[in-house]
């Protein structure tokens, strides 16, 4: 995630561009502009309205193009490809790691496709279509084919040797990965080893054999959980037989934390972390209609059950001015429930093994807390209405509502990831739902009983 300095200097970037843009200091907001790193460029981007987007799309650097495309979210980068000189964008297309043209591949034109991969080696091409085979959410998706491999039988003298023949090497490059002449997998050669030890040594002496290897269909959430796990920097990407097929790094995986934590915030919404928070009016609106909807449904089902006792309503003000209590002290108790279990199979700490287990554990918090809330309610309640009965209603209703919000909370997530349905998307809908049911018919239906 983005740290407050990073916030500052946007902000202080947007202000200085503001002031350019004022004066018409073109020339000065190009400098501006790409004296900038690239990501910084791209937040800037995201952060300014269309017309002045396109205006400071005009000025960047052809040579910073590439990089910036990768940085932005899918929808400003379609906007700005539209935008781009068919050469320029050619050319930054094709200086482009083969990791991140398959990240915007399918945003580019197909004129500009067919030219760079006709200009590609025929290993590039191998290597871009191993990584376009795998989903973009997984292993393979997500790593990079340009490894730097080593043999076991060499020592390290000719180990450093190699790498200064190799010119250049690929970014985050803190280990070499040991093959035989298959190509398989067999360990590491952590760099700071090759650097401090005996040249004389062989590879095989000092390699590390229990490093594991990832699987190219394992998901990005899994890899990044790898990371975590074992303070990694990169990591290498092997198929079913052992080949080595890439390694991923931990700038990509630090990527993939951050779009999940931006996903599973706006989805809850209803929106889409590639969103382009400046899109047209109209396109913002059309999108959110949707999801306003389903939320207009689901609100006439808790008026539905309201409905179902008007005449008590009518008789006995006082649960109009109660039933939100109710509905509101479930909902919360849901939530915490409810983010606490999609969080927990988000780290694969929930499963069918422990799920049971869990489930009792919330609805016993449930039924505590309703117990302690409940009194209190109803001793409020007595006080303000004057009516004990009317208290213990209350507070039954509320003991009622939070354990099934808590019963709710624990099982709709794991119902919902077992129908292969993102619980971050559709859980706080569902539970809405069934606590104001539950929550308005205990508390009506009640007082239906034993108030008439």
């Amino acid at each position: 995630m983005p740290n407050s300095q990073q916030h500052e200097n946007t902000h202080e970037h947007l202000r200085l561009l503001a002031n350019s843009l004022g004066s018409g200091a073109l020339s000065q907001i190009s400098q501006q502009i790409n004296d900038l790193h690239p990501a910084e460029v791209a937040n800037l981007l995201e952060s300014l309205p269309m017309q002045k987007r396109l205006l400071v799309w005009g000025l960047v650097n052809p040579d910073l193009t590439g990089d910036i495309l990768v940085e932005v979210n899918d929808e400003v980068r379609q906007g700005l490809i539209e935008k781009t000189d068919y050469n320029d964008l050619i050319s930054a297309v094709a200086s482009m790691e083969t990791d991140d043209l398959a990240d915007i591949f399918e945003d580019l034109p197909d004129a500009v496709l067919h030219e760079v991969v006709r200009s590609m080696s025929n290993q590039d091409r191998r290597r871009l279509q191993s990584v376009m085979s795998y989903s973009e959410d997984s292993a393979g998706g997500l790593m990079n084919p340009d490894v730097v491999t080593i043999r076991p039988n060499v020592n390290l003298g000719a180990a450093l040797r190699y790498l200064r023949q190799h010119g250049e090497l690929p970014a985050n490059t803190d280990k070499l990965f040991v093959v035989d002449r298959d190509d398989r997998y067999l360990g590491i050669l952590n760099i700071i080893d090759l650097i401090t030890k005996s040249r004389r040594s062989p590879v095989s002496d000092i390699m590390e054999t229990d490093q594991k290897a990832l699987s190219p269909t394992l998901s990005a959430n899994d890899v990044a959980l790898f990371f975590e796990d074992y303070n990694l920097i990169s990591a290498p990407v092997v198929d079913e037989n052992n080949h080595l097929l890439g390694r991923i790094t931990v700038d990509d995986v630090v990527d993939v934390i951050r779009d999940e934590a931006d996903r599973s915030m706006l989805s809850m919404a209803g929106l889409d972390e590639d969103d382009d928070m400046f899109a047209p009016v109209m396109k913002s609106a059309k999108r959110r209609t949707l999801w306003l909807g389903i939320n207009l449904f689901t609100a006439l089902i808790a008026a539905g059950v309201i409905s179902l006792f008007a005449e008590t309503i009518e008789q006995v003000v006082a649960l109009a001015v109660l039933m939100p209590i109710v509905a509101s002290m479930g909902g919360i108790a849901g939530s915490q429930t409810l983010m606490l279990v999609i969080r927990g199979i988000a780290l694969n700490q929930v499963g069918q093994t422990n799920a049971r287990w869990l489930l009792w554990k919330e609805l016993a918090v449930g039924a505590l807390n309703g117990c302690l809330w409940a009194g209190v309610v109803a001793v409020l309640t007595a006080l303000w209405f004057q009516s004990q009965s009317l208290g213990l209603l209350i507070g039954a209703a509320l003991i009622i509502n939070l354990v099934a919000a808590a019963l709710a909370g624990a099982t709709i997530p794991l119902a919902l990831k077992r129908m292969s349905i993102d619980p971050a998307i559709a859980g706080g809908v569902i539970l809405t739902t069934v606590t104001d049911v539950i929550g308005f018919f205990t508390f009506l239906g009640l007082a239906t009983l034993f108030l008439l």
